[in-house]
């Protein structure tokens, strides 16, 4: 099964990069700079940030569907970020290095069908199965840890 791995438009962000810390707070967002390598995720890139870069961490409606899985959470987005990442039947390193990602299935209503928690090494087998399933039309990754949401997936 193939399938795609998409972030986020990077155009619905560029409005916010490099707006001062009191514009951001008046939008609910923050800006952090990157400490480790591994630990700033970019839903943009799908790459975490380097060490010394600029984040913004900010609220985002990953799940717009009018049933009760609605949903937003927070997200960083790299002020760097040029272009929307797209991986296809490939892990993005956001994902990969992850000891464990919430898979969430979604019906085409944007019902969840099913889930399942899988380290990231071992994500594409089981991203394959749950899209093989016909009633699932896109599945969302999150970061099983802080819940935040990582990427949303669809066959290719």
């Amino acid at each position: 099964m193939s399938f795609r791995i998409t972030g986020l438009p990077v155009d619905e962000f560029r409005p916010l990069f490099g707006l001062g810390d009191a514009e951001l707070a008046a939008l609910g967002a923050v800006r952090y700079t990157a400490t480790t390598p591994i630990g700033f995720p970019c839903r943009i890139t799908l790459r975490d940030a380097a060490v010394g870069q600029t984040l913004l961490l900010l609220n985002y409606q990953h799940q717009s569907a009018d049933t009760p899985y609605r949903s937003s959470h927070a997200i960083f987005v790299s002020e760097a970020a040029q272009e929307t990442a797209v991986a296809v039947d490939s892990l993005p390193q956001c994902l990969a290095v992850r000891p464990q990602i919430s898979l969430r299935a979604f019906d085409a209503a944007g019902m969840m069908t099913a889930a399942e928690l899988s380290p990231g090494a071992d994500l594409a087998a089981v991203i394959e199965r749950l899209l093989a399933d016909p009633q699932v039309a896109y599945l969302h990754a999150h970061n099983a840890g802080r819940g935040c949401f990582a990427a949303r997936i669809d066959r290719n």
